[in-house]
């Protein structure tokens, strides 16, 4: 499956939940949405959170 066709496939769950579930379901869905799509690139080796927090607590 392409990412297109993935992406395609949220945001018809996105648009299901809008539409049935109001909005506040809608925003607690996508922010679990885009939780999942941190923890993903993480485990796929795209983000390395090391780095990321590395530089905020990084001593000078």
């Amino acid at each position: 499956m392409s990412t297109s066709q993935f992406a395609v496939i949220v945001g018809i769950a996105l648009g299901a939940v809008a539409v049935f579930a109001g909005f506040v379901s809608f925003v607690t869905v996508l922010l679990f949405a885009a939780a999942g799509l941190v923890v993903g690139r993480m485990l796929e080796g795209k983000v390395d959170l090391k780095a990321l927090v590395g530089r905020s607590t990084e001593r000078r």
